[in-house]
């Protein structure tokens, strides 16, 4: 979703910011916690360098043990510090910083709780947006479908932020690693932060190649079969470098 263009900062002294988190039950950043916090901003901030976010749309998390880390509501990436560090439980209650945490927050915590996801990517890329508005999955138009999964599901619409968003997101990502989201964007996830955001950037380019294959006049493009995805999932599995 787009999140609104505002600043929750706590504009009170740092004293009374520290006060506050100690009568509401929040504690202090865990070293492992500091360093993945410096990895989601940096993913958050490429989202919007590759152009797959525009502003503050779209939103990052990760879990650390029992935490979920998560981008706060309509803060600039830009200006995200080491001190901004914003979590909460997986029951959506706040125990790190004093921001708001993202409006998508539901979302993010279905998937943790249903999935061994370690890591969430949702963006309002273009090309999967559009085709989010086509069709009710990704044709497989690339081998690349394995990756996750197998074909790529479009969740129907559902008004940002709400529990019904994330019932219909829980449904299209069964047995998937990433799904469209209609007339929204994309969400995807992975063991890592570097996994979910390459899920969400394959995505991204394999509907950006179906809608340019589509676009041609007089013809149709090739698809591949359930037994090619399935055979070439498989092959993926075991791709890259061992331990790497």
């Amino acid at each position: 979703m787009a999140e609104e263009r505002r600043d929750p900062r706590d504009v009170r002294g740092v004293g009374d910011g520290a006060q506050d988190a100690l009568e509401s039950g929040r504690r202090g950043v865990r070293a492992e916690e500091a360093d993945a916090w410096g990895e989601l901003v940096d993913t958050a901030r490429r989202t919007v360098s590759d152009g797959l976010v525009v502003g503050t749309s779209g939103n990052v998390s990760v879990r650390v043990a029992g935490t979920v880390l998560v981008t706060p509501s309509g803060v600039p990436y830009d200006r995200l510090t080491p001190h901004d560090v914003t979590g909460v439980d997986l029951d959506g209650r706040q125990v790190l910083g004093s921001l708001v945490p993202t409006s998508e927050l539901p979302m993010h915590l279905a998937v943790y709780r249903s999935t061994d996801a370690r890591a969430v990517v949702h963006t309002h890329a273009v090309h999967a947006t559009a085709v989010s508005t086509l069709v009710p999955e990704l044709p497989a138009i690339h081998y690349m479908t394995g990756a996750l999964g197998g074909a790529v599901r479009v969740a129907p619409y559902a008004t940002y932020g709400t529990d019904e968003l994330a019932e219909n997101m829980l449904h299209a990502l069964a047995d998937r690693s990433a799904c469209l989201l209609q007339n929204h964007g994309t969400i995807a996830y992975g063991s890592t932060l570097a996994q979910a955001y390459d899920r969400t950037a394959q995505l991204e380019w394999m509907c950006h190649l179906w809608l340019t294959a589509r676009a041609v006049p007089g013809l149709t493009p090739n698809l591949l079969t359930e037994e090619q995805v399935a055979e070439a999932g498989e092959r993926l599995r075991g791709y890259g470098q061992r331990g790497a």
